[in-house]
């Protein structure tokens, strides 16, 4: 992607984000429930996930594993923007505007250890539960992602646009996957030894614990974190083989293309429109043009 692709790309999450924030900042001075109509502002501090789940879960555990997992959601969307093989402007800003509600609420635990509702619909008396705009830009990133997905399905995935395989050659591809979990794993490996060490030094170090067990706090961290480096080198495994697939797909055509120029057939070399190398193809028609020059019998022969 283009740097102004970019930019259009990330606006939608930036704006979500900064208006997300002065809502709530608004929120968090309400003293009193108020309706206009069937939207009423009530503040609402939730400790859990979307409509209060997983509230009951130990702080430590509640906390850290989804402001952790808001953080991989974040990683995610910006692999999907990289790897994205269209331009469709409607999918992209619908993943950006999801992410940007996903981050608005992870910035709410990261900072205060809850979510700030302050929406409801309803009346008084009765009312919806409560809700932030962070939760409703959340559903304007769904309703782009399904409208792109209706109207631009056969650009996001083309038929003629897809080798048969994945594996085209698996041995380098293998090499080059697990090259990147390798790193995926030594990143969390140092990650993983400096966090449970000075997690374990500050809760011995602290006073204030009295007779708690550490362990009850290491535990949940370990499990939290195992889980995402699993996943997070999981998602290199994936990216490797996408990216392995976009560099050995042309190289593999083009070495196709060099055996038919060799046997005296002209052959047109057509690339994807996410491989790399794409200068191939243009290297490919001089070479059939100088073919068609020495031999111009060839340029009869059967296109590829």
């Amino acid at each position: 992607m283009k740097k102004q692709e970019w930019a259009w790309a990330l606006l939608p999450l930036i704006f979500s984000w900064g208006v997300d924030r002065i809502s709530k900042l608004w929120a968090s001075t309400l003293a009193t429930h108020s309706f206009y109509g069937p939207v009423g502002f009530i503040l609402h501090h939730n400790h859990g996930a979307i409509l209060g789940i997983f509230s009951d879960l130990p702080s430590v555990l509640r906390i850290v594993s989804l402001s952790t997992g808001g953080a991989f959601l974040l990683f995610l969307f910006f692999i999907m923007q990289f790897l994205l093989p269209t331009k469709s402007l409607a999918l992209r800003a619908g993943l950006s505007f999801l992410i940007g509600g996903i981050i608005g609420n992870v910035t709410d635990r990261i900072l205060w250890g809850y979510v700030v509702d302050f929406i409801v619909l309803g009346r008084p008396s009765y009312f919806s539960p409560a809700f932030n705009l962070a939760d409703a830009i959340q559903w304007i990133g769904y309703g782009l992602i399904v409208v792109a997905i209706l109207k631009e399905g056969k650009a996001l995935w083309p038929i003629e646009n897809l080798r048969k395989s994945y594996w085209i050659n698996p041995h380098f591809q293998l090499k080059y996957c697990f090259t990147l979990m390798l790193c995926g794993m030594g990143l969390t490996l140092i990650l993983g030894t400096y966090s449970y060490t000075y997690l374990r030094v500050a809760l011995n170090e602290n006073q204030g614990t009295g007779g708690m067990q550490t362990n009850s706090f290491l535990g949940p961290f370990v499990a939290t974190f195992t889980m995402v480096s699993l996943s997070f080198c999981l998602v290199l495994f994936v990216v490797g083989l996408i990216l392995s697939h976009r560099t050995v797909g042309p190289l593999h055509a083009f070495q196709r293309f060099l055996n038919d120029y060799i046997e005296g057939k002209s052959t047109r070399l057509k690339l994807r429109t996410s491989d790399e190398f794409k200068e191939l193809e243009a290297l490919a028609e001089k070479l059939n043009q100088k073919l068609v020059d020495v031999n111009p019998k060839s340029s009869r022969s059967k296109s590829g």
